[in-house]
């Protein structure tokens, strides 16, 4: 299940640090490894959280997710994590996030992200460049 030139799509490899005491991965870091995916997801589209906090003021916090866990992702367990823009507003983008592995559907997550003026951390506007390569694979 990979889809590695969709801008969306990120690998991520379980290691022992991931894995609880019986080698299934922890449920908080189910949250760590979307996190990387929709880094990557901006790295991918010529974006990077630093330089988007030093030239345009601008940060992205997750404001709600929620989870639904369907089967254990394993220790050494390579795990494709599909990021897909579900909608998006001036302020916030609204994520669907798949765990698979070659099992199939792990975790499915439904995230929200608002974006934050750096020196306040009040919600100002997603930049320009970023909503338009958004909604660009948002329609794919």
């Amino acid at each position: 299940m990979s889809e590695p030139h969709f801008p969306g799509y990120h690998q991520v490899r379980v290691y022992y640090e991931d894995t609880d005491h019986g080698g299934v991965v922890y449920h908080a870091n189910y949250l760590r490894f979307m996190e990387r995916a929709r880094t990557e997801m901006l790295r991918t589209l010529g974006f990077s959280l630093d330089a988007l906090e030093r030239d345009e003021g601008v940060v992205f916090a997750v404001r709600r997710a929620a989870l639904d866990y369907v089967a254990p992702a394993r220790f050494n367990d390579l795990l494709d994590v599909l990021t897909r823009i579900h909608r998006q507003s001036p302020l916030r983008t609204f994520f669907t996030q798949e765990v698979r592995c070659e099992r199939g559907l792990l975790c499915r997550g439904d995230i929200e992200v608002v974006s934050l003026s750096a020196d306040s951390f009040r919600p100002t506007p997603i930049p320009k460049a970023v909503r338009m390569a958004f909604s660009h694979i948002s329609a794919q």
